[in-house]
């Protein structure tokens, strides 16, 4: 097949050549020409070939000066890729790219949407093998449940009414079809692993009662609850790569999600669900990745640098204790007392008013009262039971932490949003974390090797997969 493809490439640089060759002809001379033309050719027949020689810097032996046929119609619309006999449209890529695009709060420059064009028709190239196989091993995602997964997604966004993701996809260029084609190869590629790899994967006894002991011996030591987007490279390719990582690392800090990126960028296998690591201890890491973990902050982000077989960008989402209880996981009951201002409100009026009601605050003995005197300065109560600390901004959960029950807050906010204080009502320490069971270590050891065939497996579909770019 390669030998095939390199004939046709060099059958069409020929035929280029010849086309692109002057020919001047006059009637008048035409015998002359004519023997002048059969003693060039019977010298050029006589001469050497002088072939590139191959380099490290040129290992195919290539000429410096290719120039390569164009056809640049612009009113010839045509598939992207057509991908084992499906094709993959611009619009296809145009509607997946939105979503990404949507995803990131900073402009994206031109340069910058060209290289998501291209790695977002990759994903989709993936993303077509995948149901493919699916296919062939008779596994198909039926609509019912592709509408309800995304119904699901809905709800989580815009509430029970679809209709109001339909018309938000709409407005940023993208589809509900577009993202229920992701849906669907989402569910078809997880069932097919469960299918064809899961069944083969073994993990014995030894290995996780080892791994429960590693566990219980590091009790007290830190995680790092960890947010990846891996980028393979060669020594050839690895400017190129590294270049392109520096690109999606200004993107996360104009305000990009993290989670967006690594899905449609990361080649890891935690790709499938937003880059995240989970709570990994270091050293079951590579050296490098250690190094840089060990030094960063929950929120910072930090990258690209090397790792073996490629390049990584890191962000640290959390920290904590291995099997000890975190004091954020405390389950908090709150009122949250606020007063709001009037669009023109002098601001005078609006700090005599805020003053007013941080003295009203001071008299509160307790949530008992609060709802009264709250009422008397005009100010609205919100109960809110049932919230952990660690789902707090950070400033504010230190604050909670170091209360105790009846007492509230310093006053935040500003006169556009209004200020309020959260009064401690309630709170339920969390019990220290046991060791994790035996059933969850094993799921977690065979989910591991199941992710590393998987990357195998797609890697295979892509090497047998026939291709068309247009």
């Amino acid at each position: 097949m390669i030998q095939q493809t390199i004939s046709r490439l060099l059958a069409g640089l020929a035929t280029f050549s010849i086309v692109a060759a002057p020919v001047a002809v006059q009637a008048q001379d035409q015998a002359q020409d004519q023997a002048q033309d059969q003693a060039q050719d019977q010298a050029q027949d006589q001469a050497p070939v002088q072939a590139v020689q191959s380099s490290p810097d040129n290992p195919l032996g290539l000429p410096a000066d290719i120039k390569l046929p164009t056809d640049n119609n612009p009113n010839l619309r045509r598939a992207t890729a057509v991908v084992n006999g499906t094709v993959i449209t611009g619009t296809d890529v145009d509607q997946r790219t939105a979503l990404l695009v949507a995803a990131s709060k900073g402009q994206i420059s031109a340069e910058e949407l060209e290289r998501v064009r291209m790695q977002v028709l990759r994903n989709l190239i993936d993303e077509t093998l995948e149901i493919q196989a699916a296919k062939a091993d008779e596994i198909v995602i039926s609509q019912d449940e592709i509408d309800q997964r995304y119904a699901q997604v809905a709800a989580q966004n815009f509430g029970q009414d679809t209709s109001k993701m339909d018309d938000y996809l709409k407005s940023i260029g993208s589809s509900a079809a577009s993202l229920k084609r992701q849906i669907e190869g989402e569910m078809a590629w997880q069932r097919l692993l469960r299918r064809k790899i899961a069944p083969f994967v073994n993990v014995s006894e030894g290995e996780v009662r080892e791994l429960i002991q590693r566990m219980e011996a590091s009790r007290g030591t830190e995680e790092y609850r960890l947010g990846e987007i891996y980028l393979s490279a060669t020594p050839e390719t690895h400017d190129a790569v590294e270049k392109n990582a520096e690109n999606i690392v200004k993107q996360l800090q104009k305000g990009g999600s993290f989670v967006a990126y690594a899905r449609q960028f990361s080649e890891a296998s935690t790709a499938a669900v937003g880059g995240d690591l989970g709570f990994v201890r270091l050293e079951t890491l590579p050296a490098q990745m250690q190094t840089v973990a060990r030094q960063m902050q929950p929120g910072q982000l930090v990258g690209p640098f090397d790792i073996p077989g490629g390049i990584e960008i890191l962000y640290l989402i959390d920290k904590r204790q291995v099997l000890t209880a975190d004091p954020r996981d405390a389950v908090l009951s709150l009122k949250q007392i606020s007063i709001s201002f009037p669009a023109d409100v002098p601001e005078a009026d609006a700090a005599k008013k805020v003053d007013e009601f941080s003295k009203a605050v001071q008299t509160m003995h307790g949530c008992g009262d609060a709802n009264q005197i709250a009422a008397g300065i005009g100010a609205s109560v919100v109960d809110n039971d049932q919230v952990t600390a660690r789902s707090l901004p950070d400033q504010l959960q230190g604050a909670l932490l170091k209360l105790q029950v009846g007492q509230t807050t310093p006053p935040f906010g500003s006169i556009k949003d209004g200020v309020r204080v959260l009064m401690l009502c309630g709170r339920d320490d969390p019990k220290v974390d046991n060791t994790p069971s035996f059933d969850d270590m094993m799921d977690k050891l065979e989910n591991e090797r199941i992710q590393k065939r998987a990357q195998r497996y797609l890697r295979d579909l892509r090497n047998d997969a026939f291709i068309e770019y247009n």
